[in-house]
């Protein structure tokens, strides 16, 4: 079972997920008697507790608090007679995306080591952005720059439905010229061409930018491409898989004709 340990986490309220305010998990307070009530069945096995308290964590101290929580429910369950053979506490740790500093993962597995002891459980835990986010990037290309009094805008041809942490979260995703050009720098909003204010992928950047330039949105490797959608009928990017000199596509890019093919056309009369 997946109990919410009410912990907080300390990151976005939108990718919080271990507060007893939050939809996710069973109460502490009645994992007793819902394991109590799973020992009963006879078409039940009980295996293990798991917990996950949000994602982009840069301390360690609440994942311990929510491990320390967890292990006192083993401990009561243990007590009461009921085997756990496992604790799944989820993933939850950052990545450095401007100036975070997240905990090194040796010392929290440390930490998870010291905590447990000597009970005989499986531990398993859920790197995902931990280990991809900085794996990827988001490439686009600059198509028109637009001063205004109050702003400048370097539209970009990728927007919101290619990358949505910006727009969803306010996120802070670096961005960097793919050719760094000798020319005069300024600041600009970095926004797509999707009919949205929200319709950006970074703010108040310092860039010396042309129409023609491509730009990497770093950071991109988690909650990225699988986040995007096709909103206002754009097609989804291709995906380039690079190792070493060597570049492979891995998804082609999408076509109207792609978008269209799962809709069911009237015959003609």
């Amino acid at each position: 079972l997946r109990v919410n340990p009410d912990v907080d986490p300390q990151t976005h309220p939108y990718i919080s997920t271990g507060l007893q305010e939050n939809k996710f998990g069973i109460p502490m307070e009645d994992a007793p008697r819902l394991y109590a009530f799973a020992q009963q069945q006879p078409y039940l096995d009980i295996h293990g507790v798991d917990c996950h308290i949000g994602s982009q964590l840069t301390q360690v101290s609440p994942l311990i608090d929510a491990l320390d929580r967890v292990l006192a429910l083993i401990d009561q369950l243990e007590a009461d007679d009921i085997a756990i053979n496992h604790v799944d506490l989820g993933g939850g740790i950052g990545i450095q995306y401007k100036d975070e500093q997240p905990p090194s993962i040796a010392d929290y597995i440390d930490q998870i080591k010291t905590r447990i002891g000597s009970r005989k459980l499986k531990v398993f835990l859920e790197p995902g952005r931990s280990i991809v986010g900085n794996a990827g990037v988001l490439l686009t290309q600059t198509v028109f720059l637009k001063p205004t009094a109050a702003k400048n805008f370097a539209i970009v041809d990728a927007a919101m439905n290619d990358l949505l942490r910006p727009a969803l979260y306010d996120a802070w995703q670096d961005v960097l010229p793919v050719e760094q050009l000798d020319r005069e720098t300024a600041t600009y909003d970095i926004v797509g061409p999707v009919c949205e204010t929200g319709d950006f992928l970074a703010k108040n950047r310092d860039l010396a930018l042309a129409a023609g330039d491509y730009l990497a949105i770093m950071s991109s490797g988690a909650y990225g491409f699988v986040m995007s959608s096709n909103y206002n009928s754009r097609n989804k990017a291709a995906e380039i898989m690079v190792d070493g000199d060597q570049a492979h596509l891995v998804r082609r890019r999408e076509t109207y004709a792609d978008q269209l093919a799962l809709e069911r056309l009237l015959p003609e009369d």
